[in-house]
C-alpha cells in the first residue's frame, strides 16, 4: 500500500475528519477520487512519455513545437471533453557554446551554463581579471572604476529551504546582474549557479533586460567550480578568467497554450484551472520543472474525468508556453482571459518538482474561506498543513492574471532538493519518487473536485484586488 495512502487511513480511522460545508455524496467521491490517485501511476507515465519522447523543450525551438503536438494528442487520447490551443509570441534565444576557463594563476576549465538571453562574445572570447562581489546590491554600490573592463563574479550562495525561499535572495544576480555590470563597464559576467547542488552541474535560467538596455555576456559556474575561484581569488594573486559565449536572440515566435476541458454540468462557464508549464530549458529533460508538473494535474484532471458523476463547474488543465523565459504563456491567457476573470473561480499550478505537498493556503473572499478550511480537512490526511490567508497566487503562469483579481490556492511542495537540479543536466525522470508524486495528484484531485463542488464562489474580481 501506498504510504500516503496508509496515512490517510489510519487518520479516517482515528476519526481525524472535520465537518464540511460540502454534500455527503461530493465527500465521498472526494475520498475516491484521493485513494485511486494515491494507487495511481499516470503522472508518472505521463511525465516519463513527455521527458522520454520530447526531452527538453526550450521555448521557441523546433523540440517545442513537437512538445505542444505531443500535448494535444496526449490530452485528446485521455479522453477530455475538449482540447484545444492559444497562441502566445515572445521572443526566442539559443545556445551555441560555452567555455569559461581560468587562465591566471593556474589553468582550469570550469563548468558553466550561459544564461539564457545572453548575447555572445567576440569570436575568440574575452579575457579580463576577475573582480568578485558577494552579491548584486555590492555591484550595484561598486564605483565604475572597480568594474570597466573587468569579469565580473558573483559569489552568491544560495540557501537550501523546504519552501524555496532561498531562490530570491540568489537569483537577483542572474536576472539583473548583467545589465547592472554593463552599466559598469564590465566586459563579462559570471556568477556561482542559483542552486543548491555540491555536484559539478551548472544551473542556467533566464536574465531579465529591457528593449534597448546593454548587456553583457553572462553564465552561471558549477557550485564547486564558484568554491574554486573564491579560494583562488582570496590567495591573493591577481586572477584571470576567459569567456567564451555562442548565442543569439531569436526573431519573435509563437507557440501555443494548451488546454483541456472537463465541461461543468451545471455551470459550464465557471472554470476551476490547474496549470503547469510545458516548457523547459535546454539541458537535462525538464522532469522536474516541469515535466512533473504536466503529469501531475493532468492526471488528476483524468481521474474526475473518469468519475461517474460529474463535476458541477468546468476543469481546464492549461500546459502553459514559454514560462521559463518570461511567463509569456501565462501573460498571453492573463491578456486574453482578464475580462472572463469572474468566471475563473480558483486557479492553482503545479510547477516545484514533485516533493510531498506539505501546505495548502489560498486567496480567496471571506465567503469562501471555510470552503478552503473544508478542503483542508480533506488533505490533512495527506499530511497537509493549513497555511495562510491571502498568501497565495497559484503559481508562476497565472501571477498575470493576479493582478486582475484571480483567486487562488497554492499547494505547497516540499523543495528542499528541488534547487539540487533546477535548471541543470541533471534534471532527469529518476529524480522523482512516484509514491511522492501520487500524493501530489491526490491533493489537486480533492482540491479540483471540491473546488467544482463548492457551494459558493471564491471571489475571483475586483473585490480580490482590493483585498492584495
Amino acid at each position: 500500500m501506498n504510504r500516503f495512502l496508509a496515512a490517510a487511513c489510519a487518520v479516517c480511522l482515528a476519526g481525524g475528519l472535520h465537518a464540511q460545508p460540502f454534500q455527503p455524496a461530493d465527500l465521498e467521491t472526494a475520498r475516491e477520487l484521493r485513494a485511486l490517485a494515491l494507487e495511481s501511476g499516470l503522472a508518472y507515465e505521463i511525465t516519463s512519455e513527455l521527458t522520454t519522447r520530447i526531452g527538453n523543450r526550450l521555448a521557441g525551438t523546433e523540440d517545442d513545437a513537437r512538445a505542444v503536438e505531443w500535448a494535444v494528442d496526449k490530452l485528446e487520447s485521455l479522453g477530455f471533453d475538449r482540447v484545444w490551443t492559444e497562441p502566445a509570441t515572445f521572443p526566442s534565444w539559443t545556445r551555441e557554446h560555452e567555455r569559461v576557463a581560468i587562465t591566471a594563476p593556474v589553468e582550469q576549465e570550469l563548468v558553466a551554463l550561459a544564461i539564457g538571453f545572453s548575447p555572445g562574445t567576440r569570436e575568440g572570447g574575452v579575457e579580463a581579471e576577475i573582480v568578485m562581489f558577494d552579491d548584486l546590491a555590492a555591484l550595484e554600490a561598486a564605483p565604475g572604476e572597480a568594474v570597466a573592463d573587468r569579469i565580473v563574479f558573483i559569489k552568491k550562495r544560495m540557501e537550501r529551504a523546504r519552501d524555496g525561499s532561498g531562490y530570491g535572495p540568489a537569483v537577483a544576480a542572474r536576472g539583473q546582474g548583467s545589465m547592472v555590470a554593463a552599466e559598469k563597464g564590465a566586459l563579462a559576467l559570471v556568477i556561482r549557479s542559483v542552486g543548491t547542488s555540491t555536484n559539478r552541474f551548472a544551473h542556467t535560467g533566464a536574465m531579465r533586460f529591457d528593449a534597448g538596455s546593454r548587456r553583457i555576456p553572462a553564465a552561471a559556474i558549477s557550485n564547486p567550480d564558484a568554491d574554486q575561484l573564491e579560494r583562488l581569488i582570496a590567495s591573493g594573486d591577481p586572477v584571470r578568467l576567459k569567456v567564451d559565449i555562442g548565442a543569439q536572440v531569436n526573431e519573435p515566435y509563437t507557440s501555443q497554450n494548451v488546454i483541456a476541458e472537463i465541461t461543468g454540468s451545471e455551470h459550464p462557464e465557471e472554470v476551476v484551472a490547474l496549470g503547469a508549464h510545458l516548457d523547459s530549458w535546454d539541458v537535462g529533460t525538464g522532469a522536474l520543472d516541469d515535466g512533473a508538473g504536466v503529469g501531475i494535474v493532468t492526471a488528476a484532471a483524468k481521474l474526475i474525468d473518469d468519475h461517474a458523476e460529474r463535476p458541477r463547474r468546468s476543469i481546464r488543465v492549461i500546459l502553459f508556453a514559454a514560462e521559463e523565459i518570461g511567463l509569456w504563456g501565462g501573460r498571453a491567457w492573463a491578456e486574453a482571459h482578464k475580462d472572463e476573470i469572474e468566471n475563473y473561480q480558483l486557479a492553482a499550478e503545479s510547477d516545484f518538482g514533485a516533493g510531498p505537498v506539505y501546505e495548502i493556503s489560498a486567496r480567496v473572499s471571506d465567503e469562501a474561506w471555510p470552503v478552503i478550511e473544508a478542503i483542508h480537512a480533506e488533505l490533512e490526511m495527506l499530511g497537509i498543513a493549513m497555511g495562510g490567508r491571502s498568501q497565495a497566487r497559484g503559481g508562476p503562469d497565472f501571477m498575470p492574471m493576479s493582478i486582475h483579481g484571480l483567486a487562488a490556492a497554492d499547494l505547497s511542495q516540499d523543495g528542499t532538493r528541488y534547487f539540487d537540479y533546477h535548471h541543470t543536466e541533471n534534471d532527469t525522470l529518476d529524480k522523482i519518487d512516484p509514491a511522492e508524486m501520487a500524493q501530489n495528484v491526490a491533493a489537486y484531485v480533492v482540491l479540483a473536485w471540491l473546488a467544482a463542488q463548492s457551494p459558493v464562489d471564491f471571489g475571483s474580481g475586483p473585490g480580490l484586488i482590493e483585498a492584495d
